[in-house]
């Protein structure tokens, strides 16, 4: 073999190993920051267990708020489950024509169990009552609880319904919709789930809406049961609806790759010229919203954002914290809310503008799960939405960035062992 065959055969097996080394360290980095990050998340959860012994309890100071007009509508802000489930209740009691039902999470206890019996009861008098719930959100719910007598029409929603659907990415999307809406006359949307933890023990947001706009949640509803539901049973009403100006529905619909809801937002925080008053549940917002947030705060808006300071699901808490520095460094204030778990999905800005909703913000919400959230231009409501804000804020631990620079090494190091996992949640 002549020497410089051999010289080109030498050089290419020296590159092989090159990239086969290449490709071996890679291969042992992501393994070791995958270890990494598993172990800090096994250790967090470990602080969760024994952490939430001491939180989510009854008790919290909440206001209550007396019902406003917008347009031809009757809007009534609930901050409280007990007295947000009295409503519904009454408004399912009071049911002549249609009942439909949507939650994410419906649980097996005495406030499910109450919702269950009311429903079954107005079935039984000829009232046409339709239920959905998510399968995943109510995987550890008993499935006795989630069966019903034939008198109601119930939907458990699974994302992969099919084995084909493992390789269509717009199927891992869960129903993360809350809403109830009677007669189509009366609704409800918000943040709450149906279950007894929720109606004393999280503060979260919900919306009561009494007028011809809730026509449109009715709509949505008949919508994802007709595409979902078993053939044979699709929904057969009509609804009549009507552009409002004061009041619109934004609906991320994973299935057509529809997300209105970032963008709503995205384009509200742009055109804040005073305020921006911000409360969800888990903040890990893409680099888009993040950035006009940023933006809106250094052109002189008073940019809050009000996050739980322990949640229900501690790693989301952590992958938030990426974003504090930069936030704070903006102008923007941060606050921790400390009574109780806070899971509400609200924005109010300028004294006009309000959005109530299930849609958090995070990628899953943005652009993932199917969510309502609903718009109202309203000085009234944005008035209460203020006030709310300020009673959430009152007693509670404001992030500085003085305090956030101070915070141990080793809370600094677990943060960016995790905070690549921002980019899936």
């Amino acid at each position: 073999m002549p020497a410089a065959q051999r010289s080109n055969i030498t050089r290419s097996l020296r590159q092989f190993r090159n990239r086969l080394s290449i490709v071996r360290a890679f291969r042992l980095a992501l393994s070791a920051t995958l270890i990494t990050q598993g172990i800090t998340v096994m250790v967090l959860l470990v602080i969760a267990a024994l952490r939430r012994r001491h939180i989510y309890k009854p008790g919290f100071p909440h206001p209550r708020f007396a019902q406003v007009q917008v347009g031809e509508n009757t809007l009534q802000l609930f901050d409280y489950g007990r007295d947000l489930y009295n409503a519904m209740l009454d408004a399912i009691d009071h049911a002549s024509e249609s009942i439909y039902l949507e939650s994410f999470i419906w649980k097996d206890d005495a406030v499910g169990q109450e919702f269950k019996k009311r429903l079954i009861r107005k079935a039984a008098q000829g009232v046409a009552v339709y239920v959905i719930f998510d399968s995943f959100g109510n995987l550890v719910v008993p499935h006795a609880f989630k069966s019903f007598p034939p008198e109601i029409h119930s939907l458990e929603y699974q994302f992969i319904r099919r084995p084909l659907h493992v390789f269509d990415p717009r199927r891992y999307s869960l129903d993360h919709r809350k809403m109830l809406i009677v007669d189509h006359t009366i609704g409800f949307i918000g943040g709450y789930n149906i279950g007894s933890l929720y109606a004393t023990s999280w503060r979260d947001t919900h919306l009561r809406i009494e007028g011809p706009a809730t026509a449109d949640l009715a709509f949505s509803f008949i919508n994802f049961w007709n595409r979902f539901c078993k053939e044979g049973e699709s929904i057969k009403q009509e609804v009549s609806r009507k552009f409002d100006p004061l009041i619109r529905l934004q609906g991320n619909d994973a299935l057509r790759l529809t997300f209105p809801i970032r963008d709503m937002y995205i384009e509200a925080v742009d055109r804040a010229q005073r305020s921006i008053w911000l409360t969800n549940a888990y903040f890990i917002p893409d680099h888009i919203l993040l950035g006009a947030l940023k933006a809106a705060a250094r052109r002189g808006v008073d940019v809050r954002i009000l996050i739980p300071r322990f949640s229900n699901h501690i790693v989301a808490d952590w992958i938030s914290h990426a974003y504090f520095t930069e936030c704070l460094e903006a102008g923007i204030r941060l606050f921790g809310y400390s009574y109780t778990m806070l899971h509400a999905k609200t924005c109010t800005i300028d004294g006009q503008w309000s959005t109530i909703g299930t849609a958090n913000l995070d990628r899953l919400s943005s652009i993932g799960n199917y969510e309502l959230n609903i718009e109202i231009y309203s000085a009234a409501l944005a008035h209460q939405m203020q006030t709310l804000f300020e009673h959430d804020t009152a007693d509670n631990f404001e992030i500085t960035l003085e305090n956030w620079r101070c915070r141990p090494w080793y809370t600094k190091m677990s943060e960016r062992i995790l905070a690549p996992l921002r980019f899936i949640m």
